[in-house]
This record gives C-alpha cells, sequence and structure tokens, in this order.
C-alpha cells in the first residue's frame, strides 16, 4: 500500500473534466480516496452489486444533469475500477454487467 492506501487499478474508464464537470470530479476523487483508505461507503454513495461478483460495488457521482457510475470491486490490496459510465436509467445495463465481469475475471487470471 502507498501513502494513501491501496492502490487504484484502472481497468476501463476515468475521470477527467470534461466530460465530468468539476465538482462530480473532485466528488468522484473523493469517494475513491475514502474508498483507498480502506473505509466502507455505504448508500447513497455507493450501492453493493451481487450480480458481479463478491465485493463488488458501484460509485454514484451526482453530476449537473446526469449521474456518473464507477463498478469497482475492493480487493485485498487494491480498489480495481471495472468500468466508469453515465447512467441514464433505473437498471444497470445489462452490457455494462457483462464487461464487468470479464474485465474482473482477466484481471483476476492475470493477477493470481
Amino acid at each position: 500500500m502507498d501513502e494513501w492506501g491501496k492502490p487504484l487499478v484502472w481497468l476501463q474508464g476515468e475521470i477527467k473534466t470534461p466530460p465530468f464537470l468539476v465538482d462530480a470530479r473532485i466528488e468522484a476523487g473523493t469517494l475513491l480516496r475514502r474508498l483507498q483508505s480502506g473505509e466502507s461507503i455505504g448508500l447513497p454513495h455507493s450501492r453493493p452489486m451481487p450480480s458481479l461478483g463478491r465485493r463488488c460495488h458501484e460509485l454514484r457521482v451526482p453530476d449537473e444533469n446526469l449521474t456518473w457510475r464507477i463498478v469497482y470491486r475492493t480487493d485485498s490490496d487494491a480498489i480495481v475500477i471495472g468500468e466508469v459510465f453515465a447512467k441514464k436509467t433505473g437498471r444497470t445495463p445489462k452490457k455494462v454487467i457483462d464487461v464487468c465481469k470479464r474485465r474482473f475475471k482477466r484481471y483476476d487470471e492475470a493477477t493470481g
């Protein structure tokens, strides 16, 4: 672990302005730093995603006209980011779930 705690491992996506507005980017960074320090974040900021697997969650980052989602998994040695996307419906799209499952599986195979 580094001075911030667990490192972030980005399998896909990024948080930058644009497309995130400045306040949303700051909020996302703050939430990720809290995760890195070992804090467990619950609703309304994060919700579990058991459909992806154990330790998988979705951060909710409100922006001006939409809400960003950051799909992540808390491993013992890292916070693994599977996807960053703008959520426009009540359900996480099946495509996002399937892609994240594949990414997490490939990561496990490469690091296991």
